[in-house]
């Protein structure tokens, strides 16, 4: 199963998340759970640092990516990692045995 957790200020505006674990539904070497999980956390990702040249403190290793803002978030990182979140809750809402979504308050 894939463990998503995303974590929020006390505003409710999201300051990281940390994605872990395999989907198990592959076939014949194909995981489009999986891959989706991956586009839509890599593209959050590459949209952060990338495109806005946010500061993040992160780890990527097999099957797992986490990513957590140096800085408080604004509207535009909420923005990124807000649609990063509806796209992975249509996955779980239509992968409910493959992906879990569970959320934190962070501590700033």
């Amino acid at each position: 199963m894939i463990q998503v957790r995303i974590f929020r200020q006390a505003d409710g505006r999201i300051t990281g998340f940390d994605v872990s674990g395999h989907s198990g539904t592959a076939c014949a070497g194909e995981d489009i759970v999986c891959a989706g999980v991956s586009s839509l956390t890599d593209s959050a990702y590459l949209g952060i640092t990338e495109y806005l040249h946010r500061k993040v403190r992160s780890i990527d290793s097999s099957g797992k990516l986490q990513l957590m803002l140096e800085d408080r978030p604004d509207e535009r990182t909420e923005a990124i990692l807000e649609t990063m979140l509806l796209g992975l809750t249509a996955i779980a809402e239509a992968y409910p045995r493959a992906v879990r979504i569970t959320g934190e308050q962070s501590a700033r």
